[in-house]
């Protein structure tokens, strides 16, 4: 892929229907914005207009669809959108929205396809951000999704779907993502769900605006729209979310995605792991040394983390240790074949861990680690290692939290262990 400029919307465009689950109707007016102002969305109906970016931090939900949230603002069932920006190379656009969630027009990608089409866009005097892969990554989340992303000089989707139904089955299609390419195989392809879910969606206040006219609605054995726009039109849809869920991303992509049973929740966990992908490759990270020095009280020599690369408040932190030969434990501990202390690393493990308390408890606040269980060493850690630690909330009480954290080098486990906290007054 060639490095190309930024892109904006040459003129305003408006799209006008129900949101699939609100049953609300709704205008979506998509505006030209300037330079590196990415997408966001702007809710026009409520008091000063508020905007949330459409980005992975602000994902607040990914039930059915993807909603994005600021406390209590919401803007759902952005996805269809955002995979039209992203297939159109749109990289900046302000979009007013009339309520909470945008029109889910016919269920496809295409009527935000061809409104950006009749909006036509404009090279800005800047380049476009592009998330590159540069090696391997895996994926996997609990209910089954599963990625794979290899390098590749386009973006290039592989995606298999399975469904216990004989309409669908098992399915699995590759497509390139160009903005002719995604016109042609993937903007026309409609969201589907299933008859007997329906009463118990309503129950929940979902699905309210859904009909034959925007879902392809299967029911025992059949399918109850007079056709399918393709025989694979499910699998299809499948693909064009992943498109638009990874364009939270905030950048072009360029890579080979392989899926196996993708969801909203998957697509997002992949766009967070890509872009802690390239945070480490960059050196950068959600949060650097002079903000951990805000929260932990620990100083030289005994402050070991240097950065903070994904933070999901209340669930999970990874945070990094780069290891150097200048490392002062190293001139005494085993000086002629340097290998940090266990110790050490646990005490770096413990450290992210608190991190992660610490912004859910605020200033004012100390932690302290009372036990710890399960505790491993699998591999030595030498200078020149980056270490990577990913702790997880098992139980949150404020007698006692319960933190599970495993440290890593090059993919590989190097340690791990649960870790018990107390959160207290300084």
């Amino acid at each position: 892929m060639n490095p190309e400029n930024q892109r904006t919307v040459s003129r305003v465009v408006s799209i006008e229907g129900v949101g699939l689950h609100s049953g609300e109707a709704s205008t979506l007016t998509i505006r030209p914005a300037p330079v590196d102002a990415g997408i966001s969305f702007r809710r026009v109906d409520l008091d000063g207009a508020p905007v949330i970016p459409a980005d992975i931090d602000h994902v607040a939900d990914t039930e059915l669809s993807t909603t994005l949230g600021e406390g209590e603002l919401r803007v759902l069932t952005v996805e269809h959108a955002m995979a039209a920006l992203a297939a159109s190379r749109i990289d900046n656009a302000i979009l007013d929205i009339t309520a909470a969630e945008l029109p889910i027009c016919d269920g496809s990608f295409g009527d935000y396809t061809d409104a950006l089409d009749d909006a036509g866009s404009e090279e800005q005097d800047a380049p476009a951000r592009v998330i590159c892969v540069s090696e391997p990554l895996s994926v996997s989340v609990k209910e089954g999704a599963t990625y794979n992303v290899v390098p590749a000089s386009d973006y290039r989707l592989s995606v298999t779907i399975d469904f216990d139904h004989p309409a669908i089955g098992r399915q699995h299609g590759s497509y390139e993502v160009s903005p002719e390419a995604f016109r042609e195989d993937l903007a026309r392809a409609r969201t589907f769900g299933f008859r007997q879910d329906a009463e118990a969606l309503h129950a929940r206040g979902l699905a309210l605006g859904s009909s034959l006219e925007n879902t392809v609605v299967l029911d025992g054995d059949s399918v109850l729209n007079d056709d399918l726009r393709y025989p694979d039109e499910f699998l299809r849809h499948k693909a064009g979310d992943i498109i638009g869920d990874l364009a939270l991303l905030g950048a072009r992509f360029q890579g080979h995605i392989i899926s196996e049973r993708p969801s909203h929740r998957g697509n997002l966990e992949l766009a967070r792991k890509l872009r802690a992908q390239v945070s480490r490759e960059k050196g950068e990270g959600v949060v650097d040394i002079e903000r951990i020095m805000e929260y932990l009280p620990h100083r030289y020599p005994m402050l070991l983390i240097d950065r903070i690369l994904e933070f999901e408040p209340e669930k999970r932190i990874v945070g990094v240790k780069n290891v150097t030969i200048n490392e002062p434990f190293f001139q005494g501990h085993f000086p002629g074949h340097p290998i940090m202390p266990g110790v050490l690393l646990v005490e770096a493990m413990a450290q992210v861990g608190g991190l992660l308390l610490m912004e859910k408890e605020g200033e004012g606040k100390v932690v302290y680690f009372m036990a710890m269980d399960k505790v491993k060493f699998r591999k030595p850690v030498v200078p020149g290692d980056q270490v990577l630690f990913e702790l997880t909330m098992v139980q949150y009480r404020r007698s006692g939290c319960k933190i599970r954290g495993v440290g890593r080098v090059n993919g590989k486990v190097v340690v791990e262990g649960n870790l018990l906290a107390r959160v207290m007054d300084l």
